[in-house]
């Protein structure tokens, strides 16, 4: 399985009504963080489980979600946290 698949395996927990990744691993060829083989991601997602949470607290529980995909597979990500009432 791809990383980006892994990536919408694990945030299922979150109950997403909308999710996408975008991988931008190729924008970075040659960037120290992609020697290591870990990749670059765009990510949006929406969840109810983001409603009275702020950025912090949003991005906590998509980094808790993924797990150890962030230690290897995943260089940088950047995310767009929004409850289903922000869309």
């Amino acid at each position: 399985m791809n990383v980006p698949d892994q990536i919408r395996q694990r945030l299922a927990v979150l109950r997403p009504s909308r999710l996408e990744v975008v991988d931008q691993s190729a924008l970075h060829a040659g960037h120290e963080g992609a020697k290591s083989g870990g990749g670059h991601y765009l990510l949006t997602i929406v969840s109810p489980m983001f409603a009275g949470h702020g950025t912090l607290k949003r991005h906590r529980l998509v980094y808790d979600a993924l797990g150890t995909l962030m230690e290897r597979e995943i260089h940088a990500m950047s995310m767009s946290t929004l409850s289903p009432e922000e869309t």
